[in-house]
């Protein structure tokens, strides 16, 4: 499988999220799911896939944390191939009580034991604090920039920062002689809009890798949920999908028809599609299946006319996903 360079990382066009390993709330996560989450793991990198991203606030309660402890012992587990080709990609939040840089060092230093590692393929802040402790930034900034000092990382980045504030905290790293490689947002077909493209376009002009999260709209481009349907998810997801399913039917019937031209399913399709956007999809997966789905959207390229047609439909679709809470300006 071909790499993508990511700053001075290099890996597969597609990687895997694991925001649902250990999430009891939004995901019905729990231990007795390990084993396949072992499975698909060793699968997926058997297959090319080196690039899976976590956060050390990923899993709820007691099981936070959760995600990256399973990685860790996963990639310790690992038969074949080499385990130092494999990128972890983690997140550290911008907790309140992080308001100094020392306190961000600490919290990769939890990562990486946590993954028993000794060094991350990339190090991000979860999200900004300039929405609410605009004084808490510069910490965090400084944080990051100190992990890399220090080779705790190879590389770092930011996630839910839109474009004033990306510019704002690639000029700060640069000053400090610190390049800013990544840049994580919602970016799908569902939250395709003027805010998304200004983002990539920032990360265009700065040569910043863009990472999509959510490509798959947290599950509603697969076609496997309808709003009229009693089989929606339980909780909040639930919720979401009954209010944005219905304002999405031009998207989803044209995700369809390209599908069943292509031999592909709807979700292959929608995350070609980010990839031939010039990102870095990391669809979530907590089964086999979904792993082995996945990868089919690897080795083929949507034609120009195809993305046209689908992105003509997504403008169409009266309903968009809702904006992480979290998100810069």
């Amino acid at each position: 499988m071909a790499k993508v360079k990511l700053g001075p990382v290099k890996v597969s066009p597609m990687g895997l999220g694991t925001w649902a390993w250990g999430n009891t709330l939004l995901w019905g996560y729990n231990p007795s799911m390990d084993n396949e989450l072992q499975q698909l793991f060793n699968f997926a990198t058997s297959k090319g896939v080196n690039f899976f991203d976590t956060a050390d606030s990923y899993g709820t309660g007691k099981l936070n944390g959760r995600s990256e402890i399973l990685l860790g012992k996963f990639i310790r587990e690992f038969q074949q191939g080499t385990q130092k080709d494999i990128v972890i990609a983690t997140k550290f939040a911008a907790y309140p009580w992080r308001v100094t840089p020392w306190q961000m060092v600490q919290a990769c230093k939890g990562s990486l034991r946590r993954l028993q590692m000794e060094q991350l393929g990339i190090g991000q802040l979860h999200w900004s604090a300039a929405n609410y402790a605009p004084f808490q930034e510069q910490a965090l900034w400084s944080g990051l920039a100190e992990i890399y000092k220090e080779g705790l990382v190879k590389a770092v980045g930011v996630s839910n920062y839109g474009p004033k504030q990306l510019v704002k905290i690639h000029k700060y790293l640069e000053k400090q002689g610190v390049p800013l490689s990544s840049a994580q947002v919602q970016f799908s077909l569902l939250s395709m809009g003027t805010d998304q493209m200004e983002v990539k376009s920032v990360c265009d002009d700065l040569g910043i890798k863009v990472i999509a999260y959510s490509p798959l709209g947290l599950g509603m481009l697969t076609g496997k949920y309808q709003a009229s349907s009693t089989s929606l998810p339980q909780g909040p997801r639930g919720l979401l999908f009954s209010r944005v399913l219905p304002g999405i039917t031009p998207l989803l019937d044209a995700l369809e028809e390209i599908a069943r031209k292509r031999k592909k399913t709807m979700s292959q399709v929608a995350i070609n599609w980010c990839i031939c956007k010039g990102t870095i999809p990391i669809p979530g997966v907590k089964t086999l299946d979904q792993a082995r789905e996945n990868l089919g959207a690897l080795g083929w390229r949507l034609s120009s006319d195809e993305i046209a047609q689908i992105e003509a439909a997504a403008a169409n679709s009266p309903q968009k996903m809702i904006q992480n809470i979290f998100q810069t300006k």
